[in-house]
C-alpha cells in the first residue's frame, strides 16, 4: 500500500470544489441546483405516462440474494405476527374478529438501491463543505441522509446506456469509461447531457448480478466497472453542474482506481468535495430497453430515500416517468 498515493495527493492540494457556494451550513450540495425551474424542465419530457421504478428487490431469498458491497449483509425479514399466531392462547383479540400479520427487517440502510449522505465518505478529517468528521461519531449530525430526503430529487434524467453502445449485455470487471465516453455514448443516442441532467448509467452490472446467479464468482477479485478518476472529469461534472449522479453499480465507480490504486476516489471528488449525490445498485434494464426502443432518452427523474435522521445513507426506489 505504500506506492498507493493518499487521497489528497491524488486528487490536489487544489481539488475542484464547492464547498461554501451555497453557504457555511449546507447539507445538499449540487441538489441545491433542482429548483422549480428544473422540475417543470423535467417534466416536459414525460410523454408517453411510463413508469419505471429503479430499485432492485429487497431481502430476496431465491436465486442470488441482495448485491451488496462487501461486508454488508442484504435485508434480513421476519414475520412477527401471522395466521399462526391464532393457533394458540395469548393471541390479540379485537372486535369482529380480524387477523393480521406484522414483521420487522434488519438493513444496512446502505444494503439496497440507496442514496449516500453527503457525509458519508470523507478523507483529511473533513466531509462535505468542511465538516469536521468528528460529527460522524455517533450518529451523522452533519450532511447526513436526512436533508436530501426531505427536499425530495426531481429533474431532468437523462440514461446513457454504457453496456449498449459498447455493444454488451453488461460491461466486464473493472472497465472503464470517462466523460469523453459519454458524451461519445449520448451523441450515438442522440441525446445530450445538459446542465442539472441527473446522470443516469447504465453498465448493465445488475443484469449480470442476477443472470450470473453466483455471489461467488461474482465477487471473487471484486471489482466494478465505472467511471475512473481524472481531474479532466471533475472539472466535467463541476461545470455542467451535474446534481446526481445514478448507477446501476453498487459504488458508481471502479471500485479500485488502475492507474494510482487508490479506492473510490470519485467518492471523494465529486461527493466529499463538489457535493454530487450518488445514487447506487438502481435496476436499470427495463428503462433502458423502453428507451432504445424509441429512441427516447431523456425522462421525469423522481426520488425520494426515506427519512432517516442521522443516516449515513438510505434506500429509495426512483420512479423514472418517461
Amino acid at each position: 500500500m505504500s506506492d498507493v498515493p493518499a487521497m489528497r495527493d491524488l486528487l490536489g492540494e487544489d481539488a475542484p470544489s464547492n464547498w461554501g457556494k451555497w453557504g457555511p451550513d449546507d447539507e445538499l450540495g449540487c441538489l441545491n441546483y433542482l429548483d422549480a425551474v428544473e422540475v417543470l424542465r423535467g417534466i416536459r419530457h414525460v410523454r408517453s405516462g411510463q413508469v419505471f421504478t429503479l430499485q432492485i428487490q429487497m431481502g430476496r431469498t431465491d436465486g442470488p440474494g441482495d448485491p451488496i458491497w462487501p461486508g454488508r449483509r442484504g435485508m434480513s425479514r421476519q414475520n412477527e405476527l401471522d395466521e399462526s399466531t391464532w393457533d394458540g392462547d395469548g393471541a390479540p383479540q379485537f372486535p369482529g374478529g380480524l387477523h393480521y400479520a406484522d414483521d420487522t427487517a434488519q438493513i444496512f440502510l446502505q444494503g439496497s438501491t440507496q442514496y449516500d449522505a453527503l457525509g458519508h465518505v470523507w478523507y483529511d478529517g473533513k466531509l462535505w463543505n468542511g465538516y469536521d468528521a468528528r460529527t460522524t461519531i455517533g450518529a451523522m449530525e452533519k450532511a447526513s441522509v436526512l436533508p436530501i430526503a426531505e427536499k425530495g430529487v426531481v429533474g431532468r434524467g437523462v440514461l446513457i446506456d454504457m453496456a449498449r453502445h459498447r455493444g454488451k449485455q453488461w460491461l466486464d470487471k473493472g472497465e472503464t469509461f470517462d466523460h469523453h465516453d459519454l458524451e461519445a455514448a449520448a451523441k450515438a443516442q442522440d441525446v445530450e447531457i445538459e446542465p442539472h441532467d441527473v446522470l443516469v448509467i447504465r453498465t448493465g452490472w445488475m443484469k449480470y448480478w442476477y443472470e450470473l446467479n453466483d455471489p461467488e464468482a461474482f465477487y471473487d477479485g471484486f471489482i466494478e466497472p465505472g467511471l475512473t478518476y481524472s481531474r479532466e472529469l471533475v472539472e466535467w461534472f463541476q461545470q455542467r453542474e451535474i446534481p446526481n449522479l445514478v448507477t446501476d453499480t453498487i459504488a458508481n465507480e471502479v471500485t479500485s482506481d488502475p492507474e494510482s490504486g487508490v479506492a473510490l476516489p470519485l467518492h471523494c471528488a465529486l461527493m466529499r468535495n463538489l457535493g454530487v449525490a450518488l445514487t447506487e445498485i438502481a435496476w436499470l434494464d427495463d428503462l433502458a430497453d423502453a428507451c432504445a426502443a424509441d429512441n427516447r432518452w431523456s425522462f421525469l427523474y423522481a426520488a425520494a430515500p426515506l427519512k432517516v435522521v442521522s443516516g449515513t445513507g438510505a434506500p429509495v426506489n426512483p420512479i423514472a416517468i418517461r
